[in-house]
């Protein structure tokens, strides 16, 4: 979205909503009446088997296709995605990281066909399209786990991606450098603007050191550079971040690179505020939380966001409707077309109460970039894991003011009383459900795409894709020749598998411990794990476990925390399991109990597996425990597939969950519970 001049009112930001589920069909059907609400630009999302490089049939996929976005497996979904839709006119947002450079290939050659069928030049469509593609592998590593390979080859993936648009499709913003997880993952303002800028500048020495963009074209790479940020509730404190950000990103670009235009050096970037912070318990609450985020980062003129999109009441509950995300984009559309908002200056020029705060920010920003460039940058500092192990911290640090009441959560913590909720009347259909079927229908469907195309051009082009990957070569246009030739999302990604190998980032759970408030009610809990492992004559081990494809690992990793500091043994290897390896690892350490965290709606299919392979193995006693974003519904028909335990949103108190699993394994090992 262009800038203004300094004098005219200011234009409404982008306005978008994160969307897609089932399949292509039934998001672009979506997409198109969105479109017709007055939504000005898309905001794709990928189901994780695509974010993860899987096809719909792949073993890991398995319950995970079609929950959390749309499955896109070949160019005729892509097809189909975008039916109807001019990518020219468009202006779409995709959330995609590992396979980014896979995604945009397959949208690039859509608009391709489209400029073909409408008789117009090729390069003049490319040259209009505008959107981003998120594209930050960093905070994969750090937060949301849709990583495919080392740090190394994704560094060249991203590098090569922004080479090529730079080049070829001038509009769009190749990356879209993401610090929004950061925060999810507990990152503070300071440690959020510090480590999104340090994740920019590994993105820009990468591009100036492969020697394919000339030095004087690196101003039109710093200019297609964007950021995705979050947007919390504290949003006097937000909106002073984002005024740090964009000061600090105007400094490093002007003093690291050399960028002379001050346009080129804007910070550009879109918000979705926080999602993570909204809460089961009252969740009509959320509303106002998400008006008020929405203020941090349009209040602001000088540091207005240029793109919003904004999630819905009942994101905590589930997979919101389209009714409720009609509610969120006229949320947009209020602040945006009824108040005087953009007509005015920026509002806080000359406050020395905001200057104060935007200059504490940016002194700890630089002190923490320092520290990061001192450890040999982003890439090095995921590798040795003191990024992840300063985010779990600052997480547990912020759950422990929760759990202590320091910080309020209304309706949670604090006035928890409540009169029943008419939004939520009408039970399971207050949020919507993706088809089992859609499962087996992508599956079909990938299956009969594999039979109809061109298998001899497929491989032609997955040897040239493995050709180029073993030598410097920028990977863009092999990939171009491969979404052509109606290669699939997980024949790139295995090919490319095959050259770099896959990566498993550090999980950072040993930074963190408890200590001052709630230190008490841990050593109780303590007390009590120690006096039931003395009963057995062992110390109580505990496996956590995350199965499919979700990466959201903050819950999973608090726990494992938390079990840590009551006392038990804990057994964590990250994320991304397939049941087999959950049920295989339980059985060889001799756990007493089992917890999985499943965030993606995947629960149903998962989690049951796991306690029939315990079942198989003869460990039917070791009891499952299940959190996660889990509709009562499922949590019951859960209860009766054997789980032991389902928790939820509202169970905040780790601690007095850490009791209630020394209960559970009391329970199954025939001990009478405290």
């Amino acid at each position: 979205m262009p800038y203004p001049a300094d004098r005219e009112r200011d234009r409404p930001w982008v306005m978008r909503t994160y969307a897609g589920h089932s399949s292509a069909a039934a998001s672009n059907e979506l997409y198109r009446r969105n479109l017709a609400k007055g939504q000005t630009g898309l905001s794709v999302a990928f189901d994780l088997p695509t974010q993860t490089g899987y096809d719909p049939d792949h073993k890991l996929a398995k319950g995970e296709v079609g929950k959390v976005g749309v499955p896109i497996s070949h160019i005729g979904d892509m097809r189909q995605l975008f039916e109807g839709i001019p990518l020219a006119e468009a202006n779409t947002s995709m959330t995609i990281n590992a396979p980014a450079m896979w995604l945009l290939a397959l949208y690039v050659t859509v608009a391709r066909e489209q400029a073909e069928a409408d008789g117009r030049d090729v390069d003049e469509v490319l040259a209009q399209l505008t959107g981003t593609t998120q594209n930050d592998i960093i905070k994969e590593y750090l937060s949301r786990g849709t990583y495919i390979f080392p740090p190394g080859p994704s560094l060249r993936l991203i590098s090569d991606m922004i080479a090529w648009t730079v080049h070829h499709v001038p509009k769009w913003n190749p990356i879209n450098i993401c610090s929004y997880h950061l925060q999810e993952a507990g990152a503070t303002p300071t440690q959020e603007v510090a480590y999104a800028l340090c994740t920019a500048i590994a993105v820009l020495d990468a591009v100036r050191d492969s020697g394919q963009v000339a030095a004087e074209d690196m101003a039109r790479v710093v200019a297609r550079i964007s950021f995705f940020v979050n947007a919390g509730v504290r949003f006097v404190e937000e909106m002073c971040k984002m005024r740090a950000f964009a000061a600090l990103w105007e400094e490093i670009t002007r003093d690291r690179y050399g960028v002379t235009d001050p346009k080129a050096r804007r910070l550009r970037y879109g918000v979705q505020v926080n999602s993570l912070g909204l809460t089961e318990a009252q969740p009509e609450n959320n509303v106002q939380r998400i008006v008020l985020e929405m203020l941090a980062v349009s209040l602001s003129r000088d540091a207005r966001a240029r793109a919003i999109q904004l999630p819905a009441w009942n994101e905590a509950l589930g997979l919101p409707r389209p009714w409720d995300q009609q509610w969120a984009l006229r949320m947009q559309q209020v602040l945006a077309y009824e108040t005087d908002l953009l007509e005015y200056e920026d509002l806080f020029d000359g406050s020395r109460v905001v200057e104060a705060k935007v200059g504490e920010i940016m002194a700890g920003a630089r002190t923490e970039i320092d520290q990061v460039l001192e450890l040999g940058g982003a890439v090095a500092a995921v590798e040795s894991g003191y990024m992840k192990s300063q985010l779990v911290a600052s997480l547990a640090e912020y759950r422990r003011g929760v759990e202590s009441g320091d910080r309020v959560l209304v309706g949670v913590n604090r006035f928890e009383t409540t009169e029943p909720s008419p939004l939520q009347a009408e039970g399971v259909d207050a949020i919507e459900t993706v088809d089992p079927v859609a499962e087996k229908q992508a599956v079909a469907a990938v299956e009969r795409w594999r039979e109809r195309r061109d298998n001899a051009a497929v491989e032609r082009a997955l040897a040239e894709l493995r050709a180029a990957a073993g030598t410097t070569a920028n990977l863009f246009e092999a990939t171009l020749t491969c979404a052509a030739a109606g290669v699939t999302t997980g024949e790139w990604a295995g090919a490319l598998r095959e050259t770099f190998g896959e990566y498993r980032a550090p999980t950072g759970v040993a930074a963190a411990s408890i200590s001052g408030e709630g230190a008490a009610e841990v050593e109780r809990v303590r007390a009590m794990v120690e006096a039931t492992g003395a009963e057995l004559g062992e110390k109580l081990r505990m496996l956590v476990g995350k199965p499919g494809l979700d990466g959201h690992s903050n819950g999973a990793e608090q726990v494992a925390v938390r079990a840590r500091d009551t006392g038990f043994e804990v057994i964590y290897q990250g994320i991304r399991l397939t049941p087999e390896q959950i049920v295989a690892a339980a059985v060889q350490e001799g756990v007493h109990v089992v917890g999985l965290s499943v965030l993606s709606g995947s629960h149903l299919e998962v989690v049951p597996e796991v306690v029939d392979g315990l079942r198989t193995a003869g460990a039917a006693d070791i009891p499952v425990i299940v959190g996660g974003i889990i509709p009562a519904d499922d949590a019951r028909s859960l209860l009766d597939r054997g789980i032991a335990r389902v928790f939820t949103p509202k169970d905040y108190e780790l601690t007095d969950i850490m009791a209630e699993i020394v209960n559970v394994v009391r329970e199954s090992q025939g001990l009478p519970v405290a």
